[in-house]
């Protein structure tokens, strides 16, 4: 029954295989483990690839997050669900964020948390909590599924699916790993709460340092951070800022950053790439004072 579906599925040209855990048989009959359904249709397609010479189909692994998928299905397939289902509400986009956040870790080249689809366009969701979706999505390497009938698709959610610099961290051709919080900002760090999710994240591109700062609450904002907060920061080092939804070059920055009234449900995406040492003479000696030792031996921060 596998190799007869696969081989269906590769004869009709599908280049994606998206395969649900609904409707599982009786347990007497398939007799079977959660990762042991997913096997079965893991060896089909890559025996029938193999015996056609043709590139696998992608195979994404819909169950939901139950048992863990992150630890074990990149040995079976390309991507893999971590959640139940998405809505369009703020709610859901920052209840999966939530999740995800924990285990943002396990995206790399060799397959992907699936967050599920993009709710870009629909049901209730403002044009910044949309950005906000849509940023959070790529950056944390999703698989980019458009979830909206783009017929009748505003500009603005036209404006969103179409961020070209944004798309370009998602499809990363040299880092394949997911930006991760460095820190929660309104919870203490590795709080688990979904209507406030982690908000200050950071990942390596191939172009520099990617910054995510997400504005949880329901007012305008400050968010500031210190760029060695970032663990792919340098210290004693400026860097030039570019701003990824306005797509303009923001000047450069040293030791510290404020996103200034970051609207409600709103994000901040930045690319900061390293433009040399910081200006001599820039004081206190260390942005982050943690055992910052003196030329005498002694710390700077007692």
């Amino acid at each position: 029954m596998m190799l007869r579906d696969a081989k269906l599925f590769q004869e009709w040209g599908f280049d994606l295989l998206k395969y649900d855990n609904c409707a599982v048989p009786f347990d007497s009959v398939i007799k079977e483990g959660m990762v042991g359904k997913f096997t079965r249709m893991a060896k089909a397609l890559a025996n029938v690839a193999k015996d056609a010479g043709k590139p696998q189909i992608l195979f994404s692994i819909c169950q939901w997050g139950r048992e863990e998928p992150w630890l074990w299905a990149r040995r079976l397939g390309h991507s893999w669900r971590t959640t139940d289902d998405i809505n369009p509400s703020w709610g859901s986009v920052t209840d999966l964020l939530n999740r995800n956040s924990f285990y943002a870790w396990a995206s790399d080249f060799y397959g992907h948390n699936d967050m599920d689809m993009l709710e870009v366009g629909n049901g209730q969701l403002t044009y910044d909590e949309a950005k906000s979706h849509f940023t959070a999505w790529a950056l944390m390497k999703s698989p980019l599924v458009i979830g909206t009938h783009l017929q009748g698709a505003s500009q603005e959610t036209l404006e969103i699916l179409k961020n070209r610099e944004i798309i370009a961290i998602n499809q990363d051709p040299i880092v394949g790993t997911s930006i991760t919080p460095f820190r929660w900002g309104v919870n203490p760090d590795w709080t688990w709460n979904w209507t406030h999710p982690a908000q200050y994240w950071s990942g390596k591109s191939q172009n520099g340092t990617v910054f995510m700062l997400l504005n949880t609450l329901d007012k305008p904002a400050d968010m500031t951070f210190t760029l060695t907060e970032s663990p792919w920061i340098r210290a004693g080092r400026q860097y030039s800022i570019r701003d990824l939804w306005t797509h303009t070059d923001n000047g450069t920055t040293v030791r510290n950053f404020t996103a200034h009234a970051v609207p409600p449900h709103g994000v901040v995406a930045l690319l900061l790439k390293d433009a040399g040492d910081e200006p001599e003479g820039t004081e206190p000696p260390c942005a982050r004072p943690e055992w910052c030792m003196k030329e005498d031996g002694t710390r700077i921060d007692q």
